[in-house]
């Protein structure tokens, strides 16, 4: 950072790793290896991107900010780390056909953005069926949203978006040290797996319904679902889809939510 005279911006929500036995655990706890491709999101100067490169794996390093991808291109040449490629852009609106090309299998490896995190997580999960991995760092509530199961107080609506087509889990917790600037929350590691072959599962007006049922659902969360569904969902839905109108969203599977998608629409 002294080097290249460049401090992290908040509105990016940029807090850089300065602990290498972190970043090295990261690309541990993902397996990559030189037979994969990995995406990497929120580069910064470079820690993470370098420890993957260690492995031998063939990295996309995507940065939005001007200065700091002109000093992550340095930094990887300096490095040697010939597998690495910098990627300058905004990830929210980038083409991910053109940026995955040269292979159908890429894992998303990341120290994302507090800012971007779930957003980008849950399109990536819609719409992207090459990243069949990720294993992304993000702040604790925001990990163990992701990875809540039914029932747990954690559950929301990024818990059921990501259920349905993937499993989530917290493999490590990372104190808030190892950050410069140092944040005020902790950070977990999350491993997402697609479900095999799951993009977009069913037609486009059956998932517009499902993600309905859910927003609502969770947007009164303290209410009972058939008052939160009222008028979404009669009380013959709740009875084809065996699930019990009394029940807070938080309760419910995936499954459950699906066959009262089904039964609504």
């Amino acid at each position: 950072m002294d080097r290249f005279d460049v401090s992290p911006r908040r509105s990016l929500g940029q807090n850089f790793v300065t602990d290498p036995n972190t970043v090295r655990r990261i690309a541990r706890l993902a397996g990559a290896g030189p037979a994969d491709h990995v995406l990497e999101i929120g580069a910064g100067l470079g820690s993470l991107t370098l420890a993957l490169a260690e492995t031998g794996a063939s990295v996309r390093a995507v940065e939005v900010d001007p200065g700091l991808a002109a000093a992550l291109r340095t930094v990887v040449a300096e490095a040697g780390a010939r597998s690495v490629e910098v990627v300058e852009g905004d990830a929210s609106g980038l083409d991910f056909v053109e940026v995955l090309q040269g292979s159908d299998r890429w894992m998303l490896v990341a120290n994302l953005p507090y800012n971007i995190a779930t957003p980008l997580i849950l399109d990536l999960l819609r719409d992207v069926g090459a990243i069949e991995t990720m294993v992304v760092m993000v702040q604790r509530e925001v990990g163990e949203r992701l990875a809540a199961r039914p029932g747990s107080r954690s559950r929301g609506i990024p818990s059921v978006l990501v259920e349905r087509r993937g499993t989530a889990r917290v493999v490590a917790r990372v104190p808030a040290s190892v950050f410069r600037p140092q944040p005020k929350v902790e950070s977990v590691v999350v491993r997402i797996e697609r479900h095999a072959g799951c993009v977009s599962p069913g037609a486009p007006a059956a998932d517009a319904r499902f993600e309905l049922l859910v927003r609502t659902g969770f947007g009164q969360r303290r209410k009972m679902l058939r008052r939160s569904l009222a008028g979404l969902a009669a009380p013959e839905s709740f009875a084809a889809a065996g699930v019990d109108p009394s029940s807070r969203p938080e309760a419910l599977t995936v499954d459950e939510w699906i066959g009262l998608a089904r039964a609504t629409g």
